[in-house]
């Protein structure tokens, strides 16, 4: 009917009304009267969605193109919108304004079948009720064309957030070594935090034992083949390699600054879901202890 009454606006003038509504099975006159004296308000809700649409184009390109309806709808109400979630979809899926969508990554572990593997102290029970106690970690790499890459990651199952990391071309103990000493040089771990990982060779080495025990924190292992035992450090290499945009770098030393301008885009600004689409850093700072009340 929205047709008619448009044909019926855009050649009244030659035809006349009365005319149009009968040619075209208007069966009310009075309906196109209707619709013409809305129009006025039908064009300032198409600024308003105009403006929305702005916005929303501007969100999705400030995070890497990477958020989809629920991240975009969070933030424009951090900007203080009162924004409905289904609105900002359809614009979204009008638009094709699309988030990026996460491949599965290929794992790099190898287990060393003479190191006793640590207990699983985690249990896929990814949660943990303050910060600094609970840590995941694993390896992953990146393309340059001077070779692999290889990034390793230490990440606080309080808020996602990314502690501590490391990158070097090869994948030796020193390299998770150097990710977990990161983080508690930044004054991140508490003592007798779990580290849990992977079996990987390089998580079960002696020298990693001792640099954990040296950090007065305790090694926690996943079982064999089972990607859901390390689940969470499995989905922050997914967002990052999407997000980032999965490429061959010329050379490493680039590869570095666009792997460490990501961690700190995702820690200080990125919203996440595990933290009510707050951000990881955000979610450390407002968190306050418990105050046990005196009887």
């Amino acid at each position: 009917m929205i047709h008619r009454y448009r044909f019926i606006s855009e050649h009244h003038a030659v035809y006349g009304v009365t005319r149009l509504c009968r040619v075209l099975a208007v069966k009310r006159r009075q309906g196109y009267y209707e619709w013409l004296a809305a129009a006025p308000a039908r064009r300032r809700r198409e600024q308003a969605e105009e403006q929305l649409t702005a916005q929303i184009r501007a969100i999705h390109g400030e995070h890497r193109n990477a958020y989809g309806s629920p991240r975009v709808t969070a933030e424009l109400r951090r900007q203080g919108q009162q924004v409905n979630r289904k609105r900002v979809e359809r614009i979204m899926r009008e638009r094709d304004i699309v988030g990026i969508t996460r491949r599965r990554r290929r794992s790099l572990t190898r287990q060393d079948t003479t190191a006793a593997p640590a207990p699983d102290l985690i249990r896929r029970d990814f949660t943990a009720a303050v910060p600094g106690l609970r840590f995941v970690g694993d390896i992953t790499y990146l393309p340059t064309s001077e070779g692999w890459l290889y990034l390793a990651t230490t990440i606080d199952l309080f808020n996602r957030e990314v502690a501590g990391h490391a990158m070097a071309g090869h994948m030796r103990t020193e390299l998770i070594s150097d990710a977990v000493e990161l983080a508690h040089r930044r004054g991140l771990v508490r003592p007798g935090a779990i580290f849990h990982s992977d079996r990987g060779s390089q998580y079960a080495s002696k020298d990693f034992r001792a640099s954990l025990t040296r950090l007065k924190m305790r090694p926690s292992m996943g079982r064999v083949g089972s990607c859901y035992d390390n689940a969470v450090a499995e989905s922050f290499f997914a967002a990052l390699k999407a997000e980032i945009g999965t490429r061959v770098w010329p050379t490493r030393a680039q590869a570095r600054q666009a792997v460490f301008a990501y961690i700190n885009y995702y820690n200080e600004r990125r919203l996440h879901s595990t933290n009510g689409l707050r951000t990881p850093r955000e979610t450390r700072v407002c968190y306050r202890p418990a105050i046990a009340l005196a009887a």
